[in-house]
């Protein structure tokens, strides 16, 4: 059978909102009966919400939704639509006086490839949501991805056209139908590499009307730094239909967070923001170290997908062609 990414993870439904004009857009991840969450941050350029609500020590059992939004900080607003979507289904928290979605959001800068003055909005977030499905994952330049962009270490137009990338990897025997899911945004300030060959897909280019790559971390070695701002960010959720407690998720964000580090070159950076959410829903029963195991694999063939499905645009080739 297909894998159709993400939502091969009973209960959770994908939505995107791309806006093509400023190419900018935001990816609402839902989990609406509650997922227990964790997360792992290893840039240092990170913009969020509501992380803490993944922390163990947080009074939230679970979240659910996650948001994904370009725009850089002005992106949260989307995940404003988001809780209000959720509120209006019944969904959220339960306090006394009433139910408070928990969603947590972390945004990617695409403001130099656009519209910079156009963001993703309370009603795109909305209008994501209730985009949301269960279907095989839209991927490339959408929601979130619309505006991302790949080897950055350069500058913009040294750059290439990103987006949006899922897979799914199912463990073996004595855990057959325990599954890994894995949705990313590339948004990287380095190249990303083919794992085993090291062969550079997409990254820097040695000038923008040049098909040959600079090799950004030769570049990063040699002192080179221009165009290299904190306008950068490689964005994962991770799920899993295993039982996991919160302790547990934030570990699988972790060991997630190394496929990240087997196709991105450099990663977790300065000037990335670079961040996993893992999300557990079901019952299945599975080792950690076998799920931490299938969910790196999953992030990293949803890194090359991110690559491979995106479209030129914006002025830079993506190795979908025009």
């Amino acid at each position: 059978m297909p894998m159709k990414g993400l939502t091969d993870i009973d209960g959770i439904r994908v939505g995107h909102a791309s806006d093509y004009d400023a190419l900018t857009g935001c990816t609402v991840v839902l989990c609406e009966r509650g997922a227990v969450g964790g997360v792992d941050i290893r840039g240092s350029a990170t913009g969020s919400e509501e992380m803490d609500t993944l922390s163990p020590g947080h009074v939230t059992p679970e979240v659910h939704a996650v948001v994904l939004a370009g725009g850089s900080a002005f992106g949260l607003e989307a995940a404003s639509g988001v809780r209000r979507f959720l509120e209006k289904r019944g969904v959220g928290f339960r306090t006394a006086a009433g139910l408070v979605p928990i969603v947590p959001c972390a945004i990617l800068y695409d403001l130099g490839i656009g519209k910079a003055h156009v963001r993703p909005t309370r009603e795109m977030g909305e209008a994501a949501a209730a985009a949301a499905g269960s279907g095989p994952v839209a991927e490339g330049a959408v929601g979130a991805g619309t505006g991302a962009t790949v080897g950055k270490i350069l500058g913009i137009r040294q750059a290439m056209k990103s987006g949006l990338g899922s897979a799914t990897v199912e463990l073996e025997e004595r855990y057959a139908g325990v599954r890994a899911a894995a949705l990313v945004v590339v948004n990287a300030a380095g190249d990303v590499r083919e794992p085993g060959s090291g062969r550079i897909l997409a990254g820097a280019r040695r000038a923008p009307d040049s098909p040959d790559f600079a090799d950004a971390e030769r570049q990063a070695k040699r002192g080179q730094r221009l165009g290299f701002s904190r306008e950068n960010t490689t964005l994962a959720v991770v799920a899993t239909n295993a039982r996991l407690n919160k302790v547990q998720a934030g570990k699988l964000a972790q060991m997630a967070h190394l496929g990240l580090a087997r196709t991105i070159y450099p990663v977790n950076t300065m000037s990335d923001g670079d961040l996993v959410i893992a999300l557990s829903l079901g019952d299945a029963q599975a080792d950690l170290t076998a799920l931490g195991v299938a969910a790196a694999e999953a992030v990293a063939q949803a890194v090359l997908r991110a690559v491979r499905m995106a479209p030129s645009m914006g002025g830079l080739p993506g190795l979908r062609g025009a």
